[in-house]
């Protein structure tokens, strides 16, 4: 078998973000070959805005990733996130059709598609069905029912669906940049699959990603995805408010953000107990504006902490809302590039009261220097669903219902007429 490539794409807020991976039987760990992270344009809290200019980014990005990968990239998965993502759990319920009572593969998909029937509004379009639990004949908890024996099959599902309205602006710029799309898959999902572990699923645990103009929430029960949304604030609200109370311009404030991260992030655990704040100046920060009047100290408690404090509040809202919050032993997994700004993990914990850790991806090789970080979670993500879901029937069948939707009987006959009409003298 020869090796296959898979690209991912995150269409973000702050970055447009292109990944090129291999996949093959030397290795068992999906190798990055290709990368590249371009300035986003014509994107805001995750909605187009600018088709022209997100095209063009992404036309920047895409061949600058072709360029390091040495190949053609003709097809891609794609991240999808904002305040336009919605979700539901649903239950669907099947006779098993085999006389002889066993449950097969297509009694499975049929359960599925019963659950994945449901009244949906003309401009909300469904990116996403994950099985949550089965039941067969009354017997609940079941992971894997293909094989047993049965007569009334049960599935309860996890639904997120989008605005159609944003994904065929996303879809008409991957056209015009000539790449197909494999597949919309939600930002916290991808997050999810590049930063959690098999036991934190098991046991519950939510995925934050901090972007930067929103977040993007997964929440996991019992090892299945069973909560996603999204809220319209993120780490550009840091920025903005750094921005403000320096009065400098919105690069040199993203400047300081990252200064600060890595000033806190040089103390190791046991001298940061022995001061009480990094050294009291901007020494070795090169922007074109002067700071005075304000240490970092005085910056980190006075600007960015009540800013993190409300982040988090709006997730603890988010979490109680799931009424998933009593079900996550192992708390919260924040990611994204917000996940860098400081002092994240020691509020967190004060506001929410759960175990918080940063994620960052790390089963990868190959070119991973720069993208081994959180901010990169999902773009990793994306490479992970494809290799998981590339050879699957649930790949095939939102590669068949994105045909379906793009078919248009009018538009066919048409073409045709047209055809016969060459023949006519």
């Amino acid at each position: 078998m020869s090796d296959k490539i898979i690209c991912g794409i995150d269409i973000g807020s702050h970055k447009i973000a292109t990944v090129v991976g291999i996949e093959s039987k030397e290795y068992e760990e999906l190798r990055i070959i290709g990368f590249n992270s371009t300035p986003s344009r014509g994107v805001k809290r995750g909605l187009i805005v600018d088709i022209d200019k997100v095209t063009g980014a992404l036309e920047e990005s895409v061949e600058k990733a072709e360029r390091m990968a040495g190949h053609k990239i003709s097809s891609a998965y794609v991240s999808v996130g904002g305040p336009h993502i919605s979700s539901l759990n649903s239950h669907g319920v099947v006779a098993v059709s085999n006389p002889q009572a066993e449950i097969s593969e297509h009694d499975v998909q049929r359960a599925v598609e019963a659950a994945r029937a449901i009244s949906l509004s003309t401009t909300r379009e469904i990116i996403e069905v994950s099985a949550r639990d089965y039941s067969v004949d009354g017997q609940s908890g079941v992971r894997n029912p293909v094989g047993m024996s049965g007569v009334r099959l049960e599935v309860d599902t996890h639904i997120i669906t989008a605005s159609t309205t944003n994904l065929k602006n996303i879809d008409r710029s991957l056209s015009d940049v000539g790449i197909e799309n494999m597949g919309f898959i939600f930002s916290g999902l991808a997050s999810a699959e590049a930063v959690l572990t098999e036991t934190e699923k098991d046991l519950g645990v939510a995925v934050v990603d901090i972007g930067g103009g929103k977040i993007d929430l997964a929440i996991y029960v019992d090892g299945s995805l069973s909560y996603s949304s999204s809220i319209p604030i993120g780490a550009k609200h840091i920025t903005n408010d750094i921005a403000v109370g320096l009065r400098i311009s919105l690069d040199s404030a993203e400047k300081v953000k990252l200064y600060l991260s890595d000033l806190y992030k040089m103390h190791d655990d046991k001298l940061r107990k022995k001061i009480t704040s990094p050294p009291p100046d901007f020494q070795g920060l090169t922007i074109p504006e002067t700071i005075s009047d304000m240490t970092p100290k005085t910056l980190v408690d006075g600007i960015i902490a009540p800013r993190l404090e409300e982040i988090y509040k709006y997730i603890g809202e988010e979490l109680i809302k799931s009424t998933f919050a009593d079900s996550m032993p192992s708390g919260i997994v924040v990611t994204g590039g917000g996940a860098l700004t400081v002092q994240m993990i020691e509020i967190g914990k004060k506001i929410i009261g759960m175990p918080i850790r940063i994620g960052v991806p790390e089963k990868a090789t190959g070119l991973v220097d720069e993208i081994l970080n959180p901010q990169f979670s999902a773009t990793i993500g994306l490479l992970y669903y494809g290799k998981k879901y590339m050879s699957t029937t649930e790949t095939k069948d939102k590669n068949f219902n994105r045909i379906l939707q793009k078919f248009s009987l009018n538009s066919s006959f048409t073409k045709l007429k047209d055809m016969f009409k060459q023949f006519l003298p």
